[in-house]
């Protein structure tokens, strides 16, 4: 079993700055993607941005320029910097990591982690 543990949420002004952290213990296939998801009430959850074990990153359009991730192999742990925070980005964060070995997806989640930018 995989287990995701997140950290760094909390509340912010505007134009502030948040450091999200994810840690991944258990039974993890070296090749992966971590990620970093959210969703607002009333809304769809969707993707923040992902980074490969490579280190290839995506991001959404929406925080392009001002959110940075970075993963640390050996500790199994994804990074989140938020950086010029807009009310906007107010969600709940999860950290998310996934792998395909033959056939199969496997798919792990978070708990969630609130950020609140205050305008």
């Amino acid at each position: 079993q995989v287990q995701l543990v997140e950290s760094g949420g909390g509340l912010v002004q505007a134009g502030g700055s948040l450091r999200l952290s994810c840690a991944a213990s258990g039974m993890i296939f070296s090749f992966n993607v971590m990620g970093w998801y959210r969703q607002a009430p009333g809304d769809q959850r969707e993707l923040v941005a992902a980074i490969t074990s490579g280190g290839s990153a995506n991001y959404a359009d929406s925080v392009k320029g001002r959110f940075t991730i970075s993963r640390d192999n050996a500790k199994n742990t994804v990074y989140l910097q938020m950086d010029s925070l807009k009310s906007e980005d107010t969600a709940v964060y999860y950290c998310n990591i996934q792998w395909r070995r033959v056939t199969k997806k496997y798919d792990y989640w978070g708990q969630g982690t609130q950020v609140t930018v205050s305008s």
